[in-house]
């Protein structure tokens, strides 16, 4: 579906809310659309990795890592996304190997970029809700993301 998030919150202002203009783009799909799962990291991203390695079936992995100074998605982690059907990845951090991963035909926004990746290890913990950006993110609602900007709403919208 081609969409543009401009008309979609003309259209459902009432169902739409905008990720405040934090994120840049640096994947190689500049426009993605799909159900959120949720994924709260407080270090390593070992819980991102397993999910990334199982089928996405066109969702969106939405990651809080509450901006820690580290990159969690690299060009590995988007080839996953890629081989596994994810239509894109949104983190409340950093990335790194961005020259490779804007080859990449999944979306992936982030803060910034970082050349260090995290190291930590711990688990993370899936499918619950995270804040960031003025947004409450649920698992199962659904994002949508271009040039413009990220929204999300708890109802799938159509054009």
């Amino acid at each position: 579906m081609k969409f543009y998030t401009a008309d979609l919150c003309d259209k459902f202002p009432e169902y739409t809310q905008v990720l405040e203009p934090i994120m840049k783009s640096y994947g190689g799909a500049k426009r993605m659309m799909g159900q959120i799962v949720t994924v709260k990291l407080s270090g390593s991203n070992k819980t991102l990795i397993e999910l990334l390695k199982s089928e996405g079936y066109g969702q969106i992995a939405v990651v809080d890592v509450d901006a820690n100074y580290t990159a969690v998605v690299g060009d590995n982690l988007m080839k996953f996304a890629y081989e596994n059907n994810w239509a894109g990845i949104v983190i409340n951090g950093y990335v790194r190997d961005t020259k490779n991963t804007k080859e990449i035909d999944v979306g992936l926004f982030a803060l910034g970029t970082c050349p260090k990746k995290t190291m930590e290890v711990c688990e993370g913990f899936l499918h619950v809700t995270v804040n960031f950006g003025g947004i409450s993110f649920n698992e199962g609602d659904y994002l949508y993301a271009d040039r413009d900007g990220i929204i999300v709403s708890s109802l799938p919208l159509e054009m």
